[in-house]
């Protein structure tokens, strides 16, 4: 099974994170930020990965370290699970419809960090949760699961849609990108990744 266990204490979290990327799509999320909390559920269910999660944050202040920091424990989590990346597809992508809002994931698990982030999403504000710390989340994940991830609205004026079809398409674009081919090998040139 392709396991992992991220805990990650600073001034701002503490965070506790474990990941299979063998999983059903099961999850107990508890971030602190309710906006989170649902998008993370989305994101497991979709991608089948079986995802624990608590954070302790400094919500006090706003919710911005620790939506970051969810985001490098999990890039973190996939890099450990992912081991030298032996057999995986590397990969994935998926065109999801979310009510009027269309949203593509592409992603490679090259071993280079590049996301290309183009969700316009209307409102500074889904709730309570800052809608600008979707992109910064996303980041800290391809920060530490080294990957080029293309994420890009193509309709769509709902920003609650739209963040949700983001994290569901990542999800299931992922779910490609990492699923074993049989072949053992490295899917690289270079014989690595």
């Amino acid at each position: 099974m392709r396991t992992s266990e991220v805990k990650r204490n600073t001034a701002e979290t503490k965070i506790s994170l474990r990941l299979n990327l063998d999983g059903r799509g099961k999850s107990e999320i508890d971030t602190g930020v309710g906006f989170l909390n649902h998008m993370l559920t989305l994101f497991a269910a979709h991608g089948k990965f079986d995802l624990i999660v608590t954070c302790n944050g400094d919500t006090q202040v706003d919710d911005h370290h620790s939506v970051e920091d969810i985001g490098i424990c999990l890039g973190k989590a996939f890099q450990a699970a992912l081991g030298d990346k032996r057999g995986i597809t590397r990969y994935g992508s998926f065109l999801l419809p979310m009510d009027e809002a269309l949203i593509l994931s592409a992603v490679d698990i090259s071993g280079r960090s590049c996301l290309c982030y183009e969700l316009d999403i209307p409102t500074e504000k889904i709730g309570t949760f800052d809608t600008e710390l979707v992109e910064e989340f996303f980041l800290g994940f391809v920060r530490n699961c080294p990957m080029s991830l293309h994420l890009r609205q193509l309709a769509g004026k709902n920003a609650h849609h739209i963040v949700e079809g983001a994290f569901k398409s990542v999800a299931r674009a992922l779910k490609e990108a990492v699923a074993l081919d049989g072949s053992n090998e490295i899917p690289s040139t270079k014989g690595v990744l």
